[in-house]
């Protein structure tokens, strides 16, 4: 289904210039965005993939990952086609490097997501598995009737948006997952194929900024991304930019799509970015794809009591209180939201 799109600009020419993403396409009639999901039709601009589905499935919030928000709750995750990104490592390629004049897609109108959303008992609407920003004008038509519903909404995104794309939808995000790739120009220019990692993360300390719960992704790829002193200089940018209770996720990484001659990251490498974000000052620090002992349950940053026990997406609440505090040492934990 076909939507014009809310931000661009026209042109004397019948060129348009795109304002959702970093890229602002300038686009010729009958040519498509970066992103492959929008497309200038005689002059203006319209997404390809307005209340178009590629995926629809009940996940936990750990899956996103999220940890910090409504532990152990279900989430109903949806998601289109197309990424402003084009990750040589992207684990959803067979979505996100699609273009919407290529995919078969399913159409399910806002009213449809809360609806089933309602069947499922589930309180949370995750926008995922591809880059869900690109799909602006859906997810905000979603996001406002979720609210209205007394549902919450979840984003887990790249974090590659204008500020003013951003502003439009953040009155109705509750919390995000943003994969932070690496933190060089250098990777982002070679492996995922923008100019610069600097709207990234202007995006996450808009977000901080907003009183979203934000939670950072950073999957490790060996030769890639995984020095010692890059890893902490992000560590370093979280704890001086955001806060030193944003939660860090490392993930090992799996040979994927283009980069399926790299090997898999080593359990030392991740429990070396484990060791260095502890010690910079992070007090929610995780491992993911990967099972290393206690990496990823929740402990009290002050008297180290477990509050949260993690076993794959399963989960056990031990010492967190009603209020979302430590039983032992009443110590406030950046969680949102109740366990499920």
């Amino acid at each position: 289904m076909m939507k014009e799109t809310i931000l661009y600009e026209k042109f004397d020419d019948n060129k348009v210039k795109c304002g959702i993403c970093p890229w602002r396409c300038v686009l010729k009639p009958g040519k498509l965005g970066n992103c492959g999901t929008r497309e200038n039709i005689n002059g203006k601009l319209f997404s390809l993939t307005y209340a178009s589905i590629s995926s629809l499935a009940i996940d936990p919030m750990e899956k996103k990952p999220m940890y910090h928000f409504y532990p152990g709750n279900p989430i109903l995750s949806i998601s289109a086609v197309g990424c402003n990104f084009h990750c040589k490592h992207c684990q959803n390629w067979n979505i996100s490097q699609v273009k919407a004049t290529e995919a078969r897609l399913r159409e399910m109108s806002p009213e449809d997501v809360i609806n089933h959303a309602k069947k499922q008992n589930c309180k949370h609407i995750a926008y995922t598995y591809n880059e869900p920003l690109i799909w602006l004008e859906y997810i905000l038509d979603v996001a406002k009737l979720a609210r209205e519903n007394g549902m919450k909404n979840v984003l887990v995104t790249n974090g590659y948006v204008t500020l003013e794309a951003f502003g439009l939808i953040k009155p109705y995000i509750d919390g995000a997952n943003v994969d932070i790739k690496a933190f060089t120009d250098e990777f982002y220019q070679k492996i995922v194929g923008v100019p610069s990692i600097k709207p990234v993360l202007e995006t996450v300390k808009a977000m901080h900024e907003a009183g979203i719960l934000v939670e950072i992704t950073n999957l490790i790829i060996p030769t890639k991304n995984d020095n010692m002193e890059e890893i902490k200089a992000l560590c370093d940018w979280i704890l001086n930019n955001l806060s030193d209770e944003v939660p860090l996720h490392f993930s090992k990484f799996h040979p994927m799509f283009q980069l399926n001659d790299v090997p898999s990251t080593p359990r030392e490498t991740l429990e070396n970015a484990y060791r260095t974000a502890k010690k910079v000052g992070l007090k929610y620090v995780y491992l993911g794809n990967i099972y290393v002992p206690k990496t990823s349950n929740t402990y009290c940053p002050n008297c180290e009591a477990l509050i949260i026990e993690r076993q794959g997406y399963s989960i056990s609440c031990k010492n967190l209180s009603d209020k979302n505090n430590c039983k032992k040492c009443n110590t406030p934990i950046n969680i949102v939201g109740k366990c499920y």
